[in-house]
């Protein structure tokens, strides 16, 4: 039966991207019909590169390359802030009482003015730490048009072409503000995403979602960090009541001294296809269909931030998502993981979290 994934894998590749499979990179943007035909109706990614001069014609290109714009138009702003020890949110940590077993572990997030959020940004740099977080201003509830709304006239409202074939306006728009620490865990959102970015760059590592079993999706218990400024330390405490989150257990960059070991338990991640590696710079923007799997890191611009605004539309919640609801569901992949001196099954249940750090 694995050797029928492994076709199923290789057939998808080969039919929506090419018998040399890659992300398109388009020098023009689509029109709505040929967003709907070629992309949208295929959940096929692709890059709008900065070489198309009417990529990114939004006043935030240049204004939001200088902080004390950023800081004078928003000077009284009250945004939310991401600290993590490490910055990974959203992802899985050892458990707070038992370090040989994993939990699902979401970021302390206060509200503080906008110059405060940047000073902590900066200050949270790797090799220029002077604190003991790293710290990410977002929150993904459409704080765009609500948090950030001084600075909206500085981009579109919404991707006409996108909107257009998509018919209807994006649900949420969110804008996001790291640093070189910032990153992502692999999982997958139930929206259509129109990624821009404005400074510095995005790394992504993508996965269709015919590719679920290399995922290791498991249900993890969840926790929140909790964080201290009288004593800068962190504390994670499990949520009561006690609730689980279905969450992929891959790290695609484990430390050379774990990664055979990261091998052994996720062979069809390590095996299987490569990911697909994209880098968005500033001034281009990346689709990213529902239901990909994505993972990111960034690197920031000479200030040490990385900004980038993402449009998130609704899916359409057609046969496509029956489908891919069945593949998941099947259970005839079940490896079993050696997680601390314990084996357990792999679980590998429906549904994800949907709306994540970028």
């Amino acid at each position: 039966m694995n050797s029928k994934l492994e076709n199923l894998w290789e057939e998808v590749r080969e039919l929506s991207l090419g018998t040399t499979p890659q992300i398109d990179r388009l020098h023009t943007p689509p029109t709505p019909l040929q967003f709907l035909r070629h992309y949208l109706s295929q959940n096929k990614p692709f890059i709008l590169s900065a070489s198309a001069a009417t990529t990114l014609q939004w006043p935030a290109t240049t204004l939001w390359t200088s902080t004390s714009y950023l800081l004078n138009t928003l000077s009284s702003s009250t945004v939310s802030l991401h600290l993590t020890p490490t910055g990974q949110a959203d992802s899985l940590t050892p458990h707070p009482s038992n370090p040989d077993s994993l939990c699902f572990a979401s970021a302390h997030v206060q509200s503080t003015s906008f110059s405060d959020a940047i000073d902590a940004i900066k200050a949270s740099r790797k090799n220029d730490s002077s604190k003991g977080f790293v710290a990410y201003a977002q929150q993904q509830n459409d704080c765009f048009r609500e948090e950030y709304g001084a600075l909206a006239r500085d981009c579109d409202s919404h991707i006409p072409w996108a909107t257009e074939a998509i018919g209807g306006l994006p649900e949420a728009v969110n804008l996001w503000i790291g640093n070189d620490l910032s990153e992502t865990s692999f999982h997958k959102d139930h929206y259509e995403n129109l990624y821009a970015v404005v400074t510095g760059e995005k790394h992504f590592l993508l996965l269709p979602p015919t590719d679920v079993h290399r995922m290791y999706i498991r249900e993890y218990p969840a926790a929140q960090y909790t964080y201290s400024e009288e004593s800068e330390e962190f504390e994670l405490k499990l949520e009561n009541p006690e609730r689980y989150v279905p969450w992929c257990s891959v790290n695609p960059y484990p430390l050379p001294k774990d990664k055979e070991k990261e091998i052994s338990k996720f062979p069809f991640y390590y095996n299987g296809p490569k990911p697909f590696e994209v880098t968005l710079k500033a001034g281009e923007i990346l689709y990213l269909p529902s239901m990909w799997f994505h993972h990111v890191r960034q690197t920031p611009d000479n200030r040490g931030l990385t900004i980038a605004v993402n449009y998130w539309y609704d899916m359409q919640f057609d046969i496509k998502y029956a489908y891919f609801n069945f593949l998941q569901s099947l259970s005839f992949c079940k490896p079993r993981l050696n997680d601390g001196d314990s084996f357990i099954n792999e679980n590998l249940s429906n549904g994800d979290k949907n709306h994540k750090e970028e």
